[in-house]
């Protein structure tokens, strides 16, 4: 029953966060959102007008309330995913850290929306540094777990990790890559939701199958 609704949270973590990322773009109109040139947090902005000193661009956000209440919404489900999951992912330290990781980092999802970036940006960045960084040493923790879960999803753990982390690396240095500073910013953090979205899945697979040992 954990794994069922450690697995359920995790998947609708991921694509509560996917799906409002896409329609609440598609709600721009005065500027049209892009992937490339505007951060996730852009959506949540309350204000509309020119965003960003560092990286002058226009944002004007009209459907911020759910965007913010889907980043308070998947961070809760992120961590509470987590929480439930710890049985299926130990035993010893690699998976308590990567179980701490998630839910660190998903409590920054629920200061950064509880916080937009135009309203308290000390605290919404606070809120996207532990994303970044400890949504990433979550999976590269996971890669070095001990449990079957783990040692099965070993691979996709490394890899998914290093992209997180090379493109945090990128964004945080505003390296475009040729696919803009945005662009780098999904780089370094949807790599978290595809790690969640495969583990949901395979504890979800394990409830109609055999338990995970």
């Amino acid at each position: 029953m954990r794994n069922r609704l450690a697995g359920a949270c995790w998947l609708l973590a991921a694509v509560s966060f996917l799906a409002a990322n896409v329609l609440v773009g598609l709600a721009w109109d005065q500027p049209r959102f892009s992937w490339a040139e505007h951060n996730i947090s852009d959506l949540g902005n309350v204000t509309c007008g020119v965003w960003d000193t560092s990286r002058p661009r226009p944002v004007c956000s009209p459907w911020h309330p759910a965007m913010n209440a889907v980043f308070v919404a998947a961070g809760l489900l992120l961590a509470l995913g987590a929480l439930l999951a710890y049985r299926a992912l130990r035993p010893g330290r690699a998976a308590a850290v990567a179980v701490a990781s998630t839910v660190a980092a998903g409590l920054g999802y629920v200061l950064a929306g509880l916080n937009p970036a135009d309203v308290d940006e000390n605290r919404h960045v606070l809120g996207a540094l532990l994303v970044f960084a400890l949504g990433n040493a979550a999976l590269l923790a996971a890669a070095l777990g001990r449990s079957p879960l783990l040692r099965e999803l070993r691979t996709v753990s490394a890899f998914l990790g290093l992209l997180g982390l090379a493109g945090t690396v990128l964004f945080l240095s505003r390296v475009d890559a040729g696919i803009g500073v945005g662009g780098m910013e999904r780089v370094a953090v949807f790599p978290l939701f595809a790690w969640v979205t495969t583990a949901g899945l395979r504890l979800l697979w394990s409830c109609w199958s055999r338990p995970l040992s």
